[in-house]
């Protein structure tokens, strides 16, 4: 029979993060949502904590832990408070982990002692103005000159890509042509690390965003940017490839902030159901409101089983992408569905942005659309049928 309980070591650090997210990270919130304020001394507190090293060996500053790790912690930040899980989350899967999985040795040396510690942070631009789902329309550029990379374009939508502590950005652009056997010409598209403060690279002004108000988010300008010729990440012509292995694995820890919003929802709802009362009864011993949140709670359920499943198998080194699709899925599904559930059951409360559900109903909907949209998860999921 299989055994779904966490080992100890995994329960320990549940434990100690949900701890920290109701006792640090929940008071402040409310705050930090309502001034669009990034919230510096939460992450501090982060990376005192090793959340940022979870996945990366003790010899470049990490805690020689796993992914699943990681996923675990995001869906206790993700319970109250997703600006900060996302944070954590693009920290460390999106900024991190290329440097990791793909880097040389003196590019792992030099950046992700920083990133680990969580004394800096990364980001990595992927999408463009016109280039979103279909990350092969890149229209950045990137040409050799005197043994440099001078880069050309612009970035949209990059987290983690502004704050007083972002050191670097990866960056997704087009080193050159080849020709198919049909005669068609493809893009090659590399990975570059542009350092923030280089001459040229600028993070525009910060969105004015529905949700995730508390996470830092930016378009991103390139005007003839130079970057040593070193600073290509991984295989020249396969960092789009690269990356779209970056994002099998980001959607796990995705599912798993998501199944935290779907979980603090549930978690709010039961608390509210059984302090209010309607008609001299608390709200949670009427049926419609009692089923609601029992429907609630198998969504957030049926979300962690996906989630953990994806991990099992990516941890085990078996092919993981359709899982991982699924996961992703469910999850974002979920959030979205039992915080518009959750907002109902609050009534005019939910309403009202100092109530964690209100903030779980703005932030639940990006679940449905970034780092890959629920459409590309459906389209990923049917190839895979060979449909």
């Amino acid at each position: 029979m299989p055994n779904f309980e966490l080992e100890e070591e995994y329960q320990d650090l549940v434990d100690t993060v949900r701890e920290f997210a109701d006792e640090v990270v929940a008071p402040v919130s409310a705050k930090h949502d309502e001034e669009h304020s990034f919230p510096y001394e939460v992450v501090a507190q982060m990376g005192e904590m090793g959340l940022f090293g979870l996945p990366f060996p003790e010899q470049y500053g990490g805690m020689d832990g796993d992914y699943f790790a990681l996923a675990l912690a995001l869906e206790q930040l993700g319970r109250v408070d997703q600006s900060v899980a996302i944070t954590l989350e693009a920290g460390v899967s999106l900024g991190a982990m290329p440097v990791y999985r793909f880097g040389t040795e003196a590019q792992k040396e030099q950046w992700l002692p920083m990133l680990a510690s969580g004394q800096a942070l990364a980001g990595f631009g992927l999408t463009e103005p016109e280039a979103g789902s279909d990350a092969g329309g890149t229209k950045t550029t990137a040409r050799r000159e005197d043994g440099e990379w001078v880069v050309n374009g612009n970035k949209e939508f990059i987290t983690n890509s502004g704050t007083d502590i972002t050191r670097l950005v990866t960056v997704t652009a087009v080193t050159g042509t080849s020709t198919r056997g049909d005669g068609s010409v493809r893009k090659e598209i590399s990975t570059i690390l542009v350092p923030a403060g280089t001459p040229g690279f600028t993070a525009e002004k910060a969105y004015n965003k529905v949700g995730w108000n508390a996470s830092d988010t930016h378009p991103l300008t390139l005007k003839d940017v130079r970057v040593p010729e070193g600073n290509l990440l991984g295989e020249e012509g396969r960092g789009y490839a690269n990356f779209l292995s970056i994002l099998d694995e980001g959607r796990i820890a995705i599912a798993a902030l998501a199944t935290g919003a779907a979980q603090g929802c549930v978690d709010e709802s039961v608390r509210y159901a059984k302090e209010r009362s309607a008609f001299g009864r608390n709200i949670g011993s009427y049926q419609a409101i009692a089923f609601k949140i029992a429907r609630m709670q198998a969504r957030a359920h049926t979300a962690r089983l996906a989630y953990y499943g994806a991990a099992s198998k990516m941890l085990a080194g078996k092919p993981f992408k359709t899982e991982a699709a699924i996961a992703k899925m469910v999850a974002g599904e979920a959030a979205m569905d039992n915080a518009r559930d959750a907002t109902q059951v609050f009534g005019g409360y939910g309403f009202m942005n100092e109530f964690r559900v209100s903030r779980h109903y703005r932030d639940s909907k990006i679940l449905e659309v970034g780092e890959g949209t629920t459409e590309v998860q459906l389209m990923l999921i049917a190839r895979e049928l060979g449909l």
